[in-house]
């Protein structure tokens, strides 16, 4: 029997640096760079404004909505998303509890457990990001809850479970939310109406994407990693002699040094929100491949726009809490950092 417990909804991280003295420079021809005059701000700092990132042009409103836990026995006519929608939970969590795969059939008279929760209604245009800074929550704790898999867009009218984090006034909840790498690759792309697909990328600076506009990313890496720069490893991968871990390498490289793509991709994000890192550019790959590129001067590109190996991006810095003039390179697979050296030709 149903419940009448249910609630239905209206819902839904420098310091000692580690020199590595067993790679010599690679050889790189950046080829032409476009250096047309820009909006060059004081000396370290960053060159051209980035542009309103998705989770800030669309803020989200914390209204989820309390659903108890509940059974709910199937009708004639019934299906998994009017089933999410009388009850206010999420279809996603009712097929993970109830061992439902893809097509998710149900049958008349099927008892189904509903999943009590505290559950969020996507609206278009909302980022994961923007979610859980709008209750303070860590996104990465919404990921794991929610059972969240690559490439991490979320739909509207999708209905994700917010982990307790107790009474926090709004002031409380936007101190406890932090920006980092895994949030962008994660959750910084915004939500799909119904039906909408993802833009095309553009080759373009010039075609500027709505920060509410999703982009397609590739689906296949096109061949391996090539270095991003010419220069000395002045920092591993890893945790330093001070326990701080890298979850990149640093490269040692004068001011205005051409920074190029190092695989062919689209641009996910380019700015400064995450502080440590100053001037930040982002490329997807495809296969769960993403690339950072951080401590830049200057960024050549915008989001949305496709590059290829070799294409320079930016010019480095000393931008974020950069010691030195240097580029911050990182890989990611997925949500792993993963050591760049041991994908980058020997050199």
């Amino acid at each position: 029997m149903l419940l009448a417990a249910m609630l239905p909804a209206c819902i839904p991280q420098g310091g000692n640096y580690e020199l590595d003295q067993d790679r010599a420079p690679p050889r790189i021809d950046p080829g032409p760079i476009d250096r047309r005059p820009q909006d060059v701000g004081p000396a370290g700092e960053l060159a051209q404004s980035p542009r309103q990132p998705a989770w800030e042009a669309r803020p989200v409103t914390p209204d989820a909505q309390d659903v108890a836990e509940g059974e709910y026995i199937v009708e004639p006519g019934d299906t998994l998303r009017g089933v999410a929608n009388r009850t206010g939970a999420g279809s996603e969590a009712i097929a993970r509890v109830n061992g439902l795969l893809a097509p998710f059939t149900i049958f008349v008279g099927q008892r189904l457990r509903i999943p009590g929760g505290r559950y969020h209604l996507v609206r278009s245009g909302e980022t994961g990001i923007a979610i859980a800074r709008a209750y303070g929550v860590e996104w990465q704790r919404i990921v794991a809850t929610n059972d969240l898999v690559d490439p991490y867009i979320l739909r509207a009218g999708q209905r994700i479970i917010i982990p307790s984090t107790g009474a926090m006034t709004t002031a409380e909840r936007a101190r406890a939310f932090r920006l980092d790498i895994e949030d962008i690759v994660t959750g910084g792309e915004p939500a799909l109406a119904t039906n909408e697909r993802p833009a095309r990328p553009s080759t373009s600076p010039a075609r500027v994407l709505p920060p509410t506009a999703a982009v397609a990313t590739p689906p296949r890496l096109n061949g391996g990693f090539t270095w991003p720069v010419e220069g000395q490893v002045v920092r591993k991968f890893g945790p330093g002699a001070s326990g701080e871990r890298n979850d990149g390498i640093k490269i040692a490289v004068p001011i205005d040094t051409p920074v190029l793509a190092s695989a062919d991709g689209v641009v996910a994000y380019t700015g400064d929100g995450v502080a440590g890192l100053g001037g930040l550019v982002m490329l997807k790959h495809g296969d769960g491949w993403t690339s950072v590129y951080g401590h830049t001067r200057q960024v050549l590109v915008q989001r949305g726009q496709s590059v290829k190996r070799g294409q320079a991006i930016a010019l480095s810095g000393d931008t974020g809490f950069a010691d030195r003039p240097e580029l911050h390179f990182e890989l990611r697979n997925g949500r792993t950092p993963v050591d760049p050296v041991g994908q980058l030709p020997r050199r």
